[in-house]
């Protein structure tokens, strides 16, 4: 057995997880991260790692899928046997999603069910597979968006409905494992250059002007900015930090 941290990172191939697997790897952390299409990504994301004197691994996981999820417990408990002599988790981050327009009077029923899939059932039922193999005083880490605070345009009113949900979880989670000495807090990032989305806040100068403009900071985030938060939120420096939003925005719109 090692004394070395075991965090899980679900979409960690890319954009905001790929910038946490590798803040939590910097930490010292071994680290599993998941991915549901892109393979080639996520083996260079561990490959990245393994070149920075840290060590990853690589599973394929669908959240919005049931199954896929429910039986995901049972293949994490092998790969963490077999490729660390570890029976237990310490850290998990539920960064996995994506977003929809859902403007009200023009959102058919089926992206209604995509980003509830995702967002709520898939973070839902993953801790609760999960919660069992958490260390005792463990940390979970869930993904939010400044968008549960503040409003915009582009009809994001689902997504932004859906990570209220899973910060309202985030709360109820902290009082369930909290005498076992599991932090559960919520992270939730502002307009961040990656290619959420669609890429739209990277690749637009325009947007990323307009965006930047509102935040303290004066810019928008770079996924390399909410990585480090998601890591320290993980650390044992914040153990006494549980049921917390903390929003990584730069000071968009206060």
């Amino acid at each position: 057995m090692t004394d070395t941290r075991t965090a899980l990172v679900t979409g960690g191939n890319r954009g905001l997880g790929r910038a946490a697997v590798r803040a939590l790897a910097a930490d010292g952390a071994d680290v599993v991260l998941t991915y549901r299409q892109h393979e080639d990504e996520a083996a260079a994301v561990v490959d990245d790692v393994a070149a920075a004197g840290g060590r990853a691994v690589a599973l394929r996981l669908d959240t919005g899928d049931v199954d896929d999820v429910t039986g995901f417990p049972v293949r994490l408990t092998e790969v963490l046997a077999t490729t660390w002599g570890r029976d237990r988790l310490d850290v998990l981050v539920n960064n996995a999603g994506h977003a929809l327009p859902t403007p009200l009077g023009g959102t058919a029923p089926d992206a209604l069910q995509s980003l509830f899939d995702v967002h709520v059932r898939g973070v839902f039922l993953l801790t609760q597979g999960l919660a069992p193999l958490l260390a005792d005083g463990g940390r979970v880490v869930n993904l939010s968006s400044g968008l549960a605070r503040f409003v915009s345009p582009g009809g994001l009113s689902a997504y932004g409905a859906m990570k209220a949900a899973v910060e309202a979880l985030t709360r109820y989670w902290a009082l369930e494992l909290g005498e076992r000495g599991i932090t559960v807090n919520v992270v939730a990032p502002g307009p961040v250059a990656t290619d959420f989305g669609g890429g739209r806040v990277r690749d637009a100068a325009d947007v990323r002007a307009a965006l930047g403009a509102q935040a303290a900071l004066g810019r928008v985030g770079e996924a390399e900015d909410i990585g480090p938060v998601v890591a320290a939120v993980a650390s044992g420096a914040l153990g006494w930090v549980t049921g917390q939003r903390i929003e990584a925005s730069g000071g968009t719109r206060l």
